[in-house]
């Protein structure tokens, strides 16, 4: 009776519980709409270097925290859209883009993808047009018979 209760009270305990994920939620004041918009496409293109799979948007680290606000400092400083990046790759690298730059870094990072598929069609072409060996019908002659029937009937 004792676990019966114990295992009742546990699954009122985990089923009450209520877990919600909330993004984050910032309270800047900007001076027009552009530069609200400015800011929510920024940290929509920047990475957070933590999450890593995460935008500065969507973020709730404390780092992400961190950038929002320096990224709304800029804004209100007049900065352009590539001078705010140019800092936050000087900063963080090339990582902290979602759409890195093409350099000779990331080459494969751009163009990897298009030469594996390009190779794998020239793969499956090959793979179709190789014809496959025909067989041929082999005809023995009477005296190979006779060879075959003797060897037969010798074991």
């Amino acid at each position: 009776m004792y676990l019966i209760k114990l295992v009742v009270l546990f699954l009122t305990l985990v089923l009450s519980v209520n877990q919600v994920e909330a993004s984050p939620v910032d309270t800047y004041e900007f001076r027009d709409e552009v530069t609200k918009i400015r800011f929510q496409a920024l940290t929509k293109e920047l990475r957070c270097p933590k999450c890593q799979n995460q935008n500065l948007a969507g973020s709730n680290s404390p780092i992400a925290a961190d950038l929002r606000k320096e990224l709304y400092e800029l804004l209100q400083q007049g900065k352009a859209d590539s001078e705010i990046v140019h800092f936050m790759v000087e900063r963080y690298g090339e990582f902290v883009l979602y759409r890195p730059r093409v350099s000779a870094l990331t080459y494969v990072l751009w163009f990897g993808p298009v030469l594996l598929i390009l190779l794998g069609i020239i793969v499956v072409i090959v793979v179709v047009r190789r014809k496959p060996v025909a067989k041929e019908v082999l005809v023995l002659t009477a005296e190979q018979e006779d060879k075959l029937k003797n060897l037969l009937n010798n074991k």
